[in-house]
């Protein structure tokens, strides 16, 4: 009996390669019944084209504003960006007190940031890798500041800061601002986070604890002190109670003081607009500067805690 022949292997075919124009799309990996329609994407479009407008609009009028003629102000009409000059700004950068105000509002802001830096670090890595008594009580005793009210606060302070003789000096402005609990609980969270194994490298090498700190700490941590230095600076540069407290003559006023004092004194609106934005200009550099520090800073903080 013969037998029938078998039949030839089945040959593989080669599939057809992707068209070089065909790019796969994100929504490609979403089921279609999670995808959005047209009609959300639209909707979603306007939601956020109108809460953009209604941000940036008080922005707009307060720079439009600003560069108007002295004069009535008309309602609409004025914002129309149209007969627009800049002599306000010659006023306000011309004046005898406005740069004095920028100047120490410079150094409020910048001397608070370095010291708030410096202070919280050291005390982050000392509640986060040194074993001391005591140190939780410490810690979530110094903590429980940020529960109490601002307010509450700063009449003893003031009164402390008076008969010391810190009224109407730099000092006085500056010390009682760089005891932050926020910002040692931050520090704190993120030193948690790096290996033991780094430190006790560092001790068998022969390093000190302030050659730790230094040579290794401060440079794990640019992250979340870019984060916390933009955010001291941007607290520091809008304070209004606190130097209209402290700072009672006209010589120490920051501008924020400055400027809503600009308001009792009948000074056209042009000028008072001008000085917020000269105000504004610094905070929104410091934010572009330090804004992609932001997430990287304050989730690294969250997630290694």
């Amino acid at each position: 009996m013969t037998r029938a022949p078998e039949a030839p292997a089945a040959v593989p075919v080669p599939k057809e390669p992707a068209r070089a124009g065909r790019a796969r799309t994100p929504d490609a990996a979403v089921p279609a019944g999670l995808r959005p329609r047209a009609r959300g994407r639209v909707l979603r479009g306007v939601l956020l084209t109108a809460a953009s407008v209604a941000t940036l609009f008080p922005f707009y009028a307060m720079i439009v504003l600003s560069l108007h003629p002295q004069g009535a102000v008309d309602l609409p009409g004025s914002l129309l960006p149209w007969h627009l000059t800049g002599d306000a700004y010659g006023e306000v950068l011309g004046s005898r007190d406005v740069p004095r105000w920028l100047f120490n509002t410079v150094v409020y802001s910048l001397v608070s940031v370095v010291g708030v830096l410096l202070l919280a670090s050291l005390a982050g890595y000392a509640f986060a890798k040194k074993r001391f008594p005591g140190r939780e009580g410490m810690f979530w005793s110094f903590l429980s500041m940020v529960m109490v009210p601002y307010h509450v606060t700063m009449i003893p302070t003031f009164i402390l800061i008076s008969k010391l003789g810190g009224v109407d000096t730099y000092w006085g402005l500056i010390v009682p601002t760089l005891a932050n609990a926020q910002a040692v609980f931050l520090m704190r969270q993120f030193i948690l986070g790096l290996p033991d194994e780094i430190f006790e490298a560092a001790r068998l090498d022969g390093c000190g604890e302030l050659q730790i700190f230094f040579r290794i700490v401060l440079p794990l941590l640019k992250p979340i002190l870019a984060t916390l230095g933009t955010f001291v600076f941007l607290w520091h540069w809008n304070d209004f109670l606190w130097p209209l407290i402290v700072g009672q003559s006209t010589e120490m006023r920051t501008l924020t003081v400055g400027i809503a004092s600009l308001q009792q004194e009948q000074v056209p609106l042009n000028q008072v607009l001008a000085g917020s934005v000269v105000a504004f200009v610094p905070i929104f550099s410091a934010y572009l500067v330090g804004q992609r520090y932001f997430t990287e800073g304050v989730v690294g903080s969250a997630v290694k805690g």
